[in-house]
């Protein structure tokens, strides 16, 4: 047995080391083709994410001839470029195929064009290299053809005001710019320059402009309607200016350049931040809602652009691959009543100071115009601009009061002056002398004696001011549609907070929007909630509301009536309807004597106003005249 031990034992190991090479050379191999598909991997994602890119990777075999026809197949889709993912990738050899997700974003709807497509790949000295083609961006294509992308833009719809009156639609315009082809380079800037004075734009800005456009663009400088009154002497100027081109086109317009401008908002290119937020629904160039109604609306009023892909050989004959149907805009209903807008606009036209005028119907809360002077400098005052109201507030300390059970025919004190905290405050400068002394709830509304309430404000309970200005609208979220501003009323921390809180000052403050809805709250008898858009779904109601009394709001009334008949209102004694008003002047700012911001609210015949003007004399000097030119004007 010995003699045959050591041959059986060498044998096994001989045969145990042929196994282990015979399985080393096997896990080579294996290895080998793992990298391989890893490596052909690696070429497939890097060249699908350069056509994603637009720009093709050295891992595409004849890169330049292969991009040259990449980019004449993506200049026919408009420049847009498809998503492409790598799915799988099949490896046979030194050849695979790539299989591939590709999805453009054509619809304004934000769907997609998608579809599959095969990358061939070939391996060279280890290295993996892509075949692409016209054909592995669109396998519909067939040999010599193209792919060409035709949008039909969507008619946008109208705004409409109250009754459906037209107030927003397709209008004649005048697109001023320079065209580059008809200006020889090195001149561009100077006639970019002297077009920019003429149509009174910033010629700093647009040569900028001008100068980092291509050869071959036409920059816009400015719009003007068909109608304005500038337009003659810019055509003239033009004549003279290199390049100087004017253009004939249609845009969605207002009556009037100012008619609710920030309200109704404007169209334009789309912006690079509202492409990008799209998604792909919106390309450069589209035009597009850039504020007001016109951005917050858009999917209404834009409606979706529809689109052919199609096919194109070299006789231009054409295959349809997919498409959508246009989708018009729709129109779009508001409250505005152009009668109450125009007046309104009219007589702030040469209002200097930031100031705003807004109606609102008393039954129903639909805002009737909402104006903003030229001094708001484009600024929605009316809705977004936030104010201390002054006296205009007295109206929510009243109801605050006869919560605390004062009556209209309470005592009160009209001193002078009065200190609450520490604080001196006193009257309007120029408040009669005559008011002074005894008085009462009435007669110190009637009058706007500041002293009076400040020294009955210990009858107001905790937090009664916060539930009189909830009771009256006045801090309720505003729901219009378009950005506006929620008024503010906090809890007094203080005495010398709730002195200054009670005369609508200190850290009080609302819109005009606000304090019209305080004037159409007490003229309804319930709080009223503003609208603009009928067809949005109103604001919740506000939890926690005291309702209105019957007695309230008969006393409130009384109270704002007593303003015209015998109080800092009585100019507007002759108008009809029984107008009932409050005025009011806010100190602000730090100079000596301080500024103070005028305002005006009244009803009259189911319609409330309030009147702003950032910097004037007091509401009976500078507001007060406003509004009884608006109603005179209707």
């Amino acid at each position: 047995m010995t003699t045959h031990a050591g041959p059986r034992r060498g044998r096994t190991v001989a045969l145990a080391a042929v196994l282990v090479l015979a399985l080393t050379a096997g896990l080579w191999v294996a290895q080998d083709w793992l990298v391989g598909d890893d490596e052909a991997r690696a070429a497939a994602d890097e060249v699908a994410a350069g056509i994603t890119d637009g720009t093709l990777p050295a891992a595409a075999a004849d890169t330049a001839t292969a991009q040259r026809g990449l980019d004449e197949q993506l200049d026919g889709m408009g420049g847009l470029r498809p998503t492409v993912d790598v799915t799988d990738v099949d490896v046979d050899g030194d050849s695979a195929t790539a299989r591939l997700d590709v999805a453009w974003s054509l619809g304004g709807d934000g769907s997609d064009w998608t579809y599959t497509s095969e990358l061939p790949l070939q391996r060279d000295d280890d290295t993996w290299r892509a075949t692409v083609t016209p054909q592995v961006l669109v396998p519909a294509l067939r040999q010599g053809e193209r792919v060409r992308l035709t949008r039909d833009p969507a008619a946008r719809g109208r705004i409409l005001g109250r009754g459906g009156e037209v107030l927003v639609q397709e209008r004649p315009v005048v697109r001023v710019g320079i065209d580059k082809t008809k200006v020889e380079p090195g001149d561009d800037v100077r006639s970019a320059r002297d077009l920019a004075k003429a149509a009174g734009v910033e010629p700093g800005p647009f040569a900028d402009a001008v100068e980092a456009a291509g050869d071959s663009a036409f920059v816009e400088a400015v719009v003007l309607r068909e109608d304005d009154e500038d337009l003659a002497e810019v055509r003239e100027a033009a004549d003279d200016i290199t390049g100087a081109l004017l253009v004939d086109d249609e845009l969605p317009l207002a009556p009037t350049r100012t008619f609710a401008a920030e309200i109704l908002g404007r169209v334009g290119p789309a912006t690079a931040e509202i492409v990008e937020e799209s998604d792909g629904a919106v390309a450069a160039g589209d035009e597009v809602g850039l504020s007001g109604l016109q951005r917050t609306h858009e999917d209404t009023l834009g409606g979706q652009d529809g689109y052919r892909v199609e096919a194109v050989d070299s006789e231009d004959e054409t295959r349809e691959l997919t498409s959508a149907p246009v989708v018009d805009g729709q129109d779009l209903e508001t409250t505005l009543a152009s009668e109450q807008q125009n007046a309104a606009e009219d007589v702030l036209a040469d209002v200097e100071p930031a100031s705003a005028i807004v109606a609102l119907d008393v039954t129903t809360g639909d805002v009737l115009a909402a104006a903003n002077g030229p001094g708001s400098d484009g600024f929605a005052t009316a809705t977004e601009g936030r104010y201390a109201p002054g006296s205009t507030f007295k109206v929510v300390s009243a109801l605050a009061l006869l919560r605390g059970g004062a009556t209209p025919e309470t005592s009160l004190a009209c001193p002078e002056t009065i200190t609450a905290g520490g604080r001196s405050f006193r009257n309007y400068s120029d408040f009669p002398d005559a008011g002074l002394g005894s008085t009462t709830l009435a007669e110190a509304i009637a009058t706007s004696c500041n002293t009076a309430l400040i020294g009955a404000r210990d009858q107001i309970t905790d937090g009664g001011l916060q539930d009189a200005a909830g009771s009256l609208g006045l801090t309720a979220t505003p729901s219009l549609g378009v950005p506006a501003a929620q008024a503010q009323v906090p809890e007094a921390a203080a005495d010398v907070d709730l002195a200054a809180s009670v005369i609508g000052q200190g850290e009080v403050l609302s819109s005009p929007l606000g304090m019209a809805t305080v004037a159409a709250s007490v003229e309804r008898g319930a709080l009223v909630r503003p609208r603009l858009v009928p067809s949005e779904a109103a604001s919740e109601e506000p939890s926690g509301i005291q309702e209105l009394t019957s007695t309230e709001v008969g006393q409130l009334r009384s109270l704002m009536r007593g303003v015209v008949t015998e109080g800092t209102a009585s100019f507007l004694a002759d108008e009809g309807g029984d107008v009932i008003a409050k005025t009011g002047t806010a100190e602000y700012g730090d100079d000596d004597p301080p500024r103070t911001h005028a305002w005006m609210i009244a009803v009259q015949d189911e319609v409330a106003y309030a009147v702003f003007v950032e910097d004037g004399d007091g509401g009976a000097g500078t507001a007060g005249p406003l509004l009884e030119e608006h109603l005179a004007a209707l």
